[in-house]
């Protein structure tokens, strides 16, 4: 097994394993991201009392709307992500070492290469899995207010059936968002908010970097202490991944409030404020309606939420490959005892 598809399936696992953990914290995030009431009046609820809120009015459910195509996302986005980011890790490493070999430089990845290989990496990840996260991001948002009550022509349809359709709408589930999404925009509108979530792709770039620098100091560090011993604990790595993913988290919050806007339900009529034509047309409403704090809507449940989900990640992340490298190195040392004793 390649040690690209070994992390890329350990970083699948863990991000299904995070999103699970942190779900709740993720829909309400999304939500608070898609306001766009500009009444400066209205009291902001807190993360808890916005998650009682939707649990009160809506049921518990709805805090985990959207979970099944996002748990397929997590998978599909982490893994692809993994797997390419070894891919180019791996080049960036050679590279490295064949400049060594020239005489220049130390043989290690600097700064500059793990940005440029976490941005492609991500920049990959992101035209491969758009779509299922906008069809999340509508699943997130949907809400029993924003389904429209159905209207009967035929006067004779009974009340009570009237009664139950207003009270109790149809389901909104995945074929229904996708459905939906198409009607509104048709085939294109699945990259929706696909320029930038590429622009976001400095997230995870940032985060990766500023992880990978600090992993490699504190490696460094250690084995100067400890005469050559460099091993990092379960629970370093989780910090690491949590400085990591709160540094990334401040500097791009306004991009991903952003993205949110453009990949939730379009308002079609009434208020134009709420409807956004594009990337451009959504930043200049947002800037004269809501100004600036617009764009940094729900960022500290985004923090703890993106922080608490990069942590637990990288740790999972990380215990599973070491798991996997074990065992494969065993499966390699009993087909060698065997081979040996064939002989």
């Amino acid at each position: 097994m390649s040690d690209a598809l070994i992390n890329g399936l350990a970083g699948a696992g863990g991000g299904i394993i995070a999103q699970l953990i942190t779900y709740p914290l993720q829909t309400v995030n999304t939500r608070q991201q898609t306001e766009r009431d500009p009444k400066k009046s209205k009291r902001k609820l807190g993360t808890i009392e916005r998650m009682c809120q939707v649990a009160n009015q809506e049921g518990w459910q709805h805090l985990y709307g959207g979970l099944k195509p996002s748990l397929i996302g997590t998978a599909a986005s982490q893994g692809v992500y993994y797997y390419f980011y070894q891919i180019f890790r791996n080049k960036a490493e050679a590279a490295a070492l064949d400049k060594l070999k020239k005489g220049t430089g130390d043989g290690s990845v600097g700064m500059l290469s793990s940005l440029v290989v976490a941005a492609l990496s991500g920049c990959v990840n992101v035209l491969l899995t758009n779509p299922i996260w906008v069809v999340v991001t509508r699943m997130q948002t949907h809400t029993k207010a924003s389904t429209g009550q159905k209207t009967f022509e035929n006067p004779s349809v009974a009340l009570d059936e009237a009664i139950v359709a207003a009270v109790e709408p149809p389901p909104y589930g995945t074929t229904h968002a996708m459905q939906e999404l198409y009607d509104e925009a048709g085939i294109l509108g699945f990259w929706k908010g696909v320029f930038p979530t590429l622009i976001m792709v400095s997230n995870p770039s940032i985060q990766f970097m500023l992880y990978e620098t600090l992993l490699k100091k504190l490696k460094a560090r250690r084995a100067s202490r400890n005469k050559g011993t460099v091993g990092v604990t379960a629970f370093e790595i989780f910090l690491l991944g949590a400085v990591a993913k709160l540094g990334a988290t401040v500097v791009t919050y306004p991009v991903l409030v952003l993205k949110s806007r453009l990949q939730a339900k379009q308002v079609t009529g009434g208020d134009k404020r709420h409807h956004y034509k594009g990337t451009l047309d959504a930043m200049m409403k947002m800037i004269q309606y809501e100004g600036l704090a617009g764009f940094y809507k729900g960022m500290g449940t985004k923090i703890v939420q993106s922080v608490l989900a990069a942590a637990v990640l990288f740790t999972i992340k990380e215990e599973l490959v070491k798991g996997v490298r074990l065992l494969v190195k065993k499966d390699s040392n009993v087909i060698n005892v065997v081979r040996s004793a064939s002989r």
